[in-house]
């Protein structure tokens, strides 16, 4: 695609950046086992509060974006610079939600190898995919977005 073109124009779609960490972590966790938690701590409820937290704000995130009538999917053209709901405390929380249940799987299956996923998938979003959205809305939305960008984080 040229760079003119209304998407991000992003190097992968992020759910499946995202599920491919997931199993590649737990397909790694199978062959060898790497837990980092000690073994009394209940690692699969703490992960399932993660993984529930996450879910929500991802959730919330892509409701937030639907109702303000923008487009979620990196493939599409973003319509409006959304400020509104979780993004007024951060520009990505539907990442940020990504990130979070990686956290939460890897609590709950107490695998390393699925944090180590998660160091990958968080590099390729932030460079091959926020990079190149952040790109995108300068030029699409300009002073708009820029001033949204000066107001809020790009993570926390």
């Amino acid at each position: 695609m040229a760079d003119t073109a209304d998407t991000a124009n992003v190097i992968i779609r992020p759910p499946l950046a995202w599920g491919l960490a997931v199993l590649a972590g737990l397909a790694l966790n199978l062959l060898v086992p790497w837990p980092f938690l000690p073994a009394d701590i209940p690692a699969g409820w703490i992960g399932l509060l993660v993984f529930v937290v996450a879910l929500a704000l991802f959730a919330w995130a892509i409701i937030t974006m639907t109702k303000a009538g923008s487009n979620v999917p990196t493939n599409r053209p973003t319509t409006t610079i959304v400020e509104s709901g979780p993004y007024r405390f951060t520009r990505n929380p539907i990442y940020l939600g990504m990130f979070l249940g990686l956290i939460g799987f890897a609590i709950a299956f107490d695998s390393l190898w699925l944090l180590v996923m998660l160091v990958l998938f968080a590099f390729l979003i932030r460079y091959g995919v926020v990079a190149r959205e952040e790109t995108y809305l300068d030029r699409k939305f300009g002073d708009v977005y820029r001033g949204y960008r000066s107001r809020v984080r790009r993570w926390l």
